[in-house]
Formats: C-alpha cells, structure tokens, sequence
C-alpha cells in the first residue's frame, strides 16, 4: 500500500524515527519549560540559549587542548560532558535566578517573560559575535558508532541511545515531582511559601535549585542533541518557540502533557514530513490552534479562573506628557522639520516603527495583555502591501490599505483564538500563531522566500504626487503617523477605551458591571493590529521591499522593547522609545551582532530599573516637583487632600 502511494517504508520510518528523536528533545525541553512555569511561574524565555549553551558546553570540553594550549588539558569526550555539562549549566541557571530572576518574582508574569527573553538575547547574542552563524561540528562517540538493520530501515545506535535515555530522564523527573516528597515540598513552596518556612524549610534556595533544575535538563538536551545537529549559536532560537507551543498545547505548567504532548507531536511532525512535508513546519502551530478552540487550557492543563489583565500602565491621566492634542501638534511640527535634519528615510523608518509601537501599546499598555505576534500583522501588511503594487499594479494608498485590510482579518481571527487567556498563556499562544504566518511566507511562491518581494514601486499618491521623491514620501509617511496617533489617543480616551482601562485595572469589576469583557478585548486587539498593518504596509512602500525579517518574531520584541523603553501605557511613550531603538540601531550597526546584546541588555535594565519607562519616569518626576510645590505653598500633601474628599 505504501508502495502504491509512492512511499517507500524506508522513508516512512525513517521519518519517524526522526519524528521520534525530535519529540524526545520537545519532552525534554518542554518538561524543563513546564517545571520552571509549574513552579515559579516564569516563562522561561531564555531556555533555548540554556539548550545551546549545554552543546557547545560539550564541544568546550571536547576541544579543551585547542581552547587553552599552554595548559596540557586533555580532551574530554561525550560521555564527561553528558556529566559534567548539564550540572554547569544547571549552575549558571542558579547564578541567572539569583542574580535575576527573583527579583521579578513578586512583580506581573509579563515582567519575567520580558527578562528572559533580554537574556536570551545576551546570551545568544554573545556567541553569535563568537562565532557566526557557522555551525561546529560535534561526532558521535565512537562507543554508540554504527547501528543495526531492522530490515525495515537501519536504527543508528546513537539514537537509539537518545530515544530510551531521553524518555527515561522524563519519566524519572515525572516520577520525582509528582511522587516524592521533594516533589510535594517543592509545590508547597510555590503555593505556599510561608506554610513551608514554618517547616523551616529555605524556600528562597528551594526555588532557586529548582530553575536550575529546569535549566539543567536543556543543558543535558543539548549535549544530546550536539551530535545531531551542528552546534550554533542560533540553535536554541530555532527550537523555543516550538517548545512553547508544545506546552501551551499540553497544558502550561503540566508535566506529564509536556513529556506526552512533545513525544506525540515530535511524531506527528514527522509523519507530516511524509504526506506533505511542506507543512510539517507549521502543523505543531496548527494543532496548537485547533486545540484552543476546544480546549483553552490545553490537553493536560486545568481550567482556571481567568486571570486579570496585567496592570503595567504608568501613565499618569492628569500628567502634560498625556495631552494627545497638544503632542499631536508639536509632533506635527517637530516631523515637518525632521527630514532637514535627518536622512529623510531614517526619519520615515523612525516613523513606521514609532506607528508599530504605539498600535502595540494600545493592546499592551492600555488592555494589560502581553503579545509576542504582533510581527504577524506587521509584516503580512507589508507583504500584501508589496505585492499588490509590484505585481497587480494597486495604486500606493489602495496597496497599503489592502494590506491593512489583511492585518485586520488576521488580527481578529488570532485574538478570537487567543482572547480566551491571559498573561503567560496569552502572549505564547500569540507568538505561535505567529509563527504560522511566519513559515507560511517562507514557503509560499508569491512570497519569494528569503529573497523577499523587491522592487516594491512607490508610485503616485492620488494618481498626482510623485512618491518616488524621499520629501514626497517622508510628509505622506508622517501625515500616515499622526493620523494613526491621533486614532489611538481618539480611542484611549473614549467611552470603549476608559471599559479597556477599567478591564486592565480590575476585570471582574468590570464583568460585574455588565461588560462583555472579551469582545472588548478582542476589538481592542484587532485594532491593535489594524494599526500595525498600518505600519507594516507603509514600511514596505517606504523601503520597497517585504521580507522575511517583516514576520520573524525579533519584529514583535522590537515592538514590545521600544514600549518598554518609552513607558507602558503612556501616550507618548511608544514614540520615544522608538526613537531611541532606532537611533540605537543606527548608531551600533558598525557593531554587528553586538546590536542584538545591546538591546537585550537594554531588555534587561528596563525591567529591572526603568519598568516605568523614559515617559513614565518623567511623569513622575513631574507630579513628584508639583507635590513639593504645593507643599511649599501651605496645601495639603494630594495623598490627604484625595482622601478628604
């Protein structure tokens, strides 16, 4: 029957072997992900650099006499590092909490999936300067060389090796924290925390052996997975999103759906390389979707009282920095002079990303939910925008409308999905839809794959205006930017956006009044990516041209770093912090792949020391010299004065 399908059984099972392998890596990876969220309800971001740090761990050790010459160290193969590595990573881990990661304990979720995803950046940025995107190269151990023939296909030895340790390290983790006593102590600390110190129990180091145990089991998976695959830098960045939608799918914090849920879909994954491989990149994300629909909470995970929005605005209402009318106008006065003192296509691109950072704000800062797929809208605007003008001939202004109008539909079509969980939940199911449309434009024809649609023409605006002029554009892009910050601050300040802020600040009151909190949310979002269509297809006019990096996830952290940046929340905000990334930018792309630790160092310090933001900072600073005035004057602190009345 196989034959007949022009399927040879070789081939089917010898994708299924491949199909295996890789759930085994999901399980683990998964399993690791799902013990640090179960228990400390950090979304791990930084997992995958943790991956790749435990492969080149092991070709550190493998390399040591070329590594450190002058020493006589002797080289120390596979099976020294399949013991040593996992427990230094682990160790590194425990550095990383200590030093990091609790301090974001006790704060929003979203604040320690915004710290992770800044070390990741580091991390990964860091060896990518190191080492390019050149892979090494990491041989099997000459103990688990060759293989035997099943006479259905050949099984290597090696993984063979993988598939029953991999499996073998799930269960026994499944076992020790669902089973034992350390397992119980560890979910009481997190539950908990003051029952357990009662016990005299350090729950502080409890919680920290734990994330290093989480990290410990990437560590391990990528020793493992060093004689597979070639030893990157990119190698963790590949795999973690996939990861997280494996979890979402098995339930966030379950770990028996981790272990289960990743086996099952690594096999899915590989029979779909088989009937139809160019799918078999997206159907996790698929599932993942189908999924959600019937079940939100995933397979394994339990259903819980949604969480409220997160509360991450700093903007003050009273504060000069939120007079929209007033900012529109010296914006629009400080963008007409702008292009005489910058390249007038810096000043359009400062434009389209502050245009992307506000329409990110307004779903983020003004609704509380964390997005991570915001590249989707973003970049299929400017897809569609692109390839309607080059290729259909649309004139300017309908090209980038129908790519808004696209964004649009994908937007309510991915928060109609999506809407049904917060926080953690919310912003992973975000990012693996987006990477549905990610790897649908690395496959479809139309889209020219990594070569992008080029040649992008910038035409006439009303059939009359010569875009092709950079002044002609850079006024139409600016007059696109001020009638799309005019729109936010319209809809922030209106009846629907004072419902938004009142589900931000407290949803079950808001549900309590009578509002259907979710259509508000999820018309809330579509504009949100409306918005960014906005941006994405003006972008593609701009610059004429729409590529891969348009719908890559690192478009949707830009976004998210330029509001942290700016101030969360606030009007202004957005616009200042795209100013800074892209000046920022600008100024460090001599430096190469250091742009990339630089800004997730600035991930880093903002949620650590600046989580108001530039614009939230000065606002405070600005009521903080108001209050000492009024003091000053003979009234009343404004604390006392509010609660007089």
């Amino acid at each position: 029957m196989m034959t007949l399908l022009g399927i040879s059984p070789q081939l089917l099972f010898g994708q299924l072997l491949i199909g295996l392998i890789n759930g085994v890596f999901y399980a683990m990876m998964s399993l690791g992900v799902a013990i640090i969220f179960g228990m400390l309800r950090i979304g791990n971001f930084v997992h995958g650099a943790q991956y790749m740090l435990g492969a080149f761990g092991a070709w550190y050790l493998l390399h040591l006499p070329d590594l450190f010459p002058g020493l006589g160290l002797p080289s120390l193969g596979y099976w020294w590092a399949l013991a040593l590595v996992p427990f230094a990573v682990g160790l590194i881990g425990a550095g990383m909490e200590r030093l990091f990661i609790r301090r974001v304990y006790d704060l929003e979720h979203a604040y320690g999936l915004l710290l992770t995803v800044g070390l990741a950046m580091v991390i990964e940025g860091l060896f990518n300067v190191g080492y390019g995107a050149a892979g090494q190269q990491y041989n099997i151990p000459d103990s688990l060389k060759g293989g035997v023939n099943l006479g259905f296909m050949f099984m290597p030895y090696y993984r063979l090796w993988v598939i029953v340790a991999g499996i073998a390290v799930c269960i026994a983790t499944w076992y020790t924290i669902e089973r034992t006593k350390l397992g119980a102590y560890l979910r009481a600390a997190t539950e908990n925390p003051d029952l357990v110190r009662a016990f005299g129990i350090n729950v502080p180091r409890m919680l920290m052996l734990t994330y290093a145990f989480g990290v410990g089991l990437a560590g391990l998976a990528g020793v493992m997975a060093a004689p597979i695959y070639q030893v990157s830098p990119q190698m963790g960045q590949s795999i973690i999103i996939t990861i997280f939608a494996v979890v979402v799918i098995g339930g966030m914090g379950s770990i028996s759906g981790a272990i289960f849920t990743g086996l099952m879909l690594g096999m899915i994954e590989g029979l779909t390389k088989v009937f139809w491989p160019q799918a078999s990149t997206t159907v996790i994300f698929v599932i993942m979707a189908i999924v959600l629909v019937f079940r939100p909470a995933g397979l394994f995970g339990k259903e819980t009282v949604a969480a409220h929005a997160a509360d991450m605005s700093t903007a003050r209402p009273d504060s000069i920095l939120e007079n929209g009318k007033l900012w529109l106008v010296i914006l629009g006065v400080g963008g007409a002079i702008l292009p005489f003192l910058v390249y007038p296509v810096f000043g359009m691109k400062m434009l389209c990303l502050a245009l992307f950072a506000c329409a990110y704000n307004l779903i983020f800062g003004y609704v509380g939910l964390l997005a991570f797929g915001h590249a989707a809208f973003y970049g299929s605007s400017a897809y569609i925008a692109a390839y309607t003008a080059a290729s259909w001939g649309f004139p300017t202004e309908i090209a980038i409308l129908s790519g808004v109008a696209v964004a649009t539909v994908i937007g309510a079509l991915f928060g109609w999905l999506a809407i049904r969980r917060q926080g953690l939940y919310f912003a992973m199911i975000t990012l693996a839809l987006a990477q549905v449309v990610y790897f649908y434009a690395i496959q479809a024809p139309w889209t020219h794959g990594e070569d992008g649609i080029q040649s992008v023409p910038r035409g006439y605006l009303l059939g009359v205006i010569d875009l092709s002029d950079n002044m002609n554009m850079y006024y139409f892009v600016l007059a696109i930017f001020l009638i799309g910050f005019a729109a936010i601050y319209r809809i922030v300040r209106s009846p629907f956006g004072q419902v938004l802020k009142s589900i931000r600040e407290n949803e079950p009151r808001a549900i309590s009044l009578g509002y259907s909190t979710e259509r508000f949310k999820l018309l809330a979002f579509t504009l949100s990516a409306m918005l960014a269509g906005l941006a994405g297809g003006t972008k593609a006019i701009v610059f004429q041209i729409a590529s891969l990096a348009d719908v890559y996830f690192m478009t949707s952290t830009d976004a998210l770093l330029m509001t942290l940046i700016g101030g969360v929340g606030t009007l202004l905000g957005p616009v200042v912090g795209a100013v800074i990334v892209v000046t920022m930018q600008k100024e460090f792309a001599t430096l190469g792949s250091w742009v990339i630790v630089v800004q997730g160092t600035a991930f880093v310090l903002c949620v650590l020391f600046l989580r108001k933001g530039v614009v939230g900072t000065l606002e405070d600073w600005l009521a903080a010299r108001a209050e000492r005035r009024r003091i000053a004057a003979g009234g009343e602190p404004a604390a006392i004065a509010r609660g007089a009345h």
